[in-house]
């Protein structure tokens, strides 16, 4: 994962990820490299959302779904956390309206009542006002955990088998899918991790089963235009298989 890569070559469609998913993690390490307190590190890590948001929907990524706070990471410090519930705030009021012009469609994913009524109120008024765009979907997990995610959609299909609309029998991988918090988007073909870290801490669990790892060592506020390139460009040299030897992969390009 190392060498340049220009951030001027485009990613050929078919080797193009459809659904880009994002650990944005050393935020904090940044910051402390800067001897800057740790709040400093997560303003800076907003350049690099904008940054990679724009770098996606320009490469014709679908959907981009970006981990920004962890079901676990309200073990924090309190100051820290409250300072991530103000710059979430401010990121919504002013960063939403920059995406619905570029065409942009935002959903939050994850439990939200944790969260104020005056965050929980923007986040619905975000969605609403960039509903309808088309151009990429942008994907935030807040208060998000895989282990929530997986236990809520099993939870939906068991209150469906009680009131009988369903027989055990029904359930499928399709049908637990379909009740995941973004079911009915395509699963992640590429998932970056930043800052060094190689691991998944419980993101999007279900989702991962079959999609490729990138980690990159740079932390997450430097991670911008060129990074993201990178780390599209090592994705699209890679073979998907899905079970399946390289002579039946090459099979079906023969075919194609």
């Amino acid at each position: 994962m190392t060498g340049t890569v220009s951030a001027e070559i485009p990613v050929a469609a078919e080797t193009r990820p459809r659904h880009v998913a994002i650990i944005m993690d050393g935020n904090n390490r940044w910051a402390k490299a800067h001897r800057l307190k740790g709040v400093a590190g997560h303003k800076a890590g907003v350049g690099a959302v904008r940054a990679v948001v724009e770098t996606c929907a320009r490469e014709g990524v679908e959907v981009l779904t970006l981990f920004a706070f962890s079901s676990e990471n309200w073990r924090r410090p309190e100051d820290e956390v409250s300072a991530l519930m103000r710059l979430f705030l401010f990121a919504l009021e002013r960063e939403v309206r920059k995406l619905h012009r570029n065409d942009i469609r935002l959903r939050i994913i994850g439990d939200r009542s944790a969260f104020s009524p005056a965050l929980q109120e923007h986040m619905e008024k975000a969605e609403a006002l960039t509903r309808n765009n088309t151009r990429m979907t942008l994907v935030i997990a807040a208060n998000y955990g895989g282990h929530w995610d997986i236990t809520q959609a099993t939870r939906r299909v068991a209150e469906q088998v009680r009131a009988g609309e369903l027989e055990p029998s029904d359930i499928t991988d399709d049908l637990i899918q379909s009740n995941l918090s973004i079911g009915d988007l395509p699963m992640p073909d590429l998932m970056i991790r930043t800052a060094g870290e190689q691991r998944i801490s419980n993101f999007m669990l279900w989702h991962l089963a079959y999609t490729e790892f990138y980690f990159s060592p740079v932390f997450w506020p430097d991670f911008k235009e060129e990074e993201m390139c990178k780390a599209l460009q090592a994705y699209s040299g890679r073979q998907r298989r899905f079970g399946q030897t390289d002579d039946q992969i090459a099979a079906k390009v023969s075919q194609q």
